[in-house]
């Protein structure tokens, strides 16, 4: 094991319920874009890849999750959104369920959160806010609930100065803990994050007033105990997933909200940006500490802001789509730039969009302009190990791995890439 490379196996004991499928949520098993060392890992990338499977589908920026021999996607059909599941290894269509009425503003027409399956139930949510447990089965709804009418959560749409998820949609992706589920709700009464029992839809308890961000929710052990962590159109701050209880609150105001990039743990600190605000870390206070205690950045560097692309860390390093579109890899203790590179795939990228997944030592990245390439995680240089190739048309999703193939949606369609891979590791 590399010096760079944290072992995802201690990971894994926060994430013993959703992980039992190969690619069950946003950012993997493990949600933080990490493959975890019991799944094969893709090698290298042929420099011709011919998809096993490609069918068209309907738009939206959520991403596909694969479990149980399902690849989920939730797409726009006319005027509404809707919920699909496709056979794995064929691309047909299983089952289709629908969801709400479609939203429609600036961007791509379509859902834009990435559904979470658990067991044998598919969790999922609209951009006006409605959210429903499904079986995965069959898409029958089980329970739920409107962020707006039950929580008075805010949608206004792309007018005015709304703000977060009131103004482009609901797209946090929510998270799963042994018989809990929690959501960005956005609700200003105390229900700005919320609770379930997943099974029932109970609420369990719900948490502060502040508006959806668009940043999914990510658990993490940091400062000593186990935190939710949540960047809200207002703030990024840490949660006991116990009780809601607020634990530390770091304010962070830009225009309209635009936080974006999930909450990451690295070491004692908890890293987040936006185009605004720049890229940033709190120190949590220690268990024990005073309940909301209220935290200032430890650095924060503008210079490396990321817009709307996820990063992921591989020891004390950080790897993202910085300013002008670059590759860039930052030290997450200092905020100081390792490498940064211009068009690293070989060709100019039209959006801010690259997906980069963590595979050991190896960095495999879906860029936005539908190149596919492989770089070594490597905080001294930027290495080239594979590609680019070109697999897909432009995008803005996060692929899914299940092993074997790599499914990828881009505006039209959904494919299946098989990539060569290594066999697991550890057990």
């Amino acid at each position: 094991m590399s010096k760079h490379q944290p072992p995802c196996l201690a990971a894994l004991a926060l994430f013993t319920s959703a992980a039992a499928a190969p690619w069950p949520r946003w950012e993997g098993p493990l949600g933080n874009g990490h493959i975890p060392e019991t799944m094969a890992a893709p090698t290298s990338i042929p420099s011709s890849l011919a998809p096993a499977w490609r069918t068209s589908v309907g738009g939206g920026l959520a991403s596909p999750v694969v479990a149980e021999g399902r690849v989920v996607l939730l797409e726009a059909e006319g005027e509404r959104e809707v919920v699909r599941a496709y056979d794995a290894a064929s691309g047909r269509r299983l089952w289709h369920a629908d969801l709400d009425t479609v939203f429609r503003d600036h961007l791509p027409v379509g859902p834009r959160a990435t559904a979470l399956v658990d067991g044998d139930r598919l969790y999922v949510q609209s951009c006006r806010g409605e959210f429903r447990c499904l079986a995965l089965s069959d898409g029958t709804t089980l329970w739920r609930v409107n962020f707006v009418n039950d929580f008075g959560a805010e949608f206004h749409g792309e007018v005015g100065d709304a703000a977060g998820a009131a103004r482009h949609g609901y797209t946090a992706a929510p998270w799963v803990d042994g018989d809990r589920i929690f959501v960005a709700a956005g609700g200003r009464a105390g229900a700005s994050i919320v609770c379930f029992d997943k099974r029932s839809g109970r609420v369990l308890w719900r948490s502060q007033n502040d508006g959806a961000g668009y940043a999914a929710l990510a658990l993490a052990n940091v400062a000593g105990r186990r935190q939710l962590l949540a960047f809200t159109a207002e703030a990024l701050l840490g949660l006991d997933p116990d009780s809601g209880i607020l634990l530390w609150r770091c304010p962070v105001r830009t225009s309209f909200g635009r936080h974006i990039t999930t909450p990451r743990a690295a070491h004692d600190l908890v890293l987040a940006s936006s185009h605004q605000a720049g890229l940033l870390a709190v120190r949590p206070p220690p268990a024990g500490s005073p309940a909301a205690v209220p935290l200032e950045p430890v650095w924060t560097s503008r210079v490396h802001a990321i817009n709307v692309s996820p990063f992921v860390i591989v020891g004390s390093y950080l790897y993202g789509l910085g300013p002008s579109r670059r590759l860039m890899c930052v030290d997450t203790r200092t905020g100081e730039r390792a490498w940064w590179r211009e068009q690293f795939t070989g060709a100019p990228l039209k959006h801010d969009w690259s997906a980069i997944l963590v595979a050991g030592e190896r960095l495999l990245i879906l860029a936005g302009n539908g190149r596919l390439l492989m770089v070594a995680a490597d905080p001294t240089d930027f290495r080239l190990l594979a590609g680019p190739v070109e697999i897909c048309g432009p995008n803005w999703c996060m692929p899914a791995w299940d092993g074997r193939h790599l499914y990828v949606r881009d505006e039209t369609s959904l494919r299946a890439i098989e990539l060569p891979a290594a066999t697991p590791t550890s057990q």
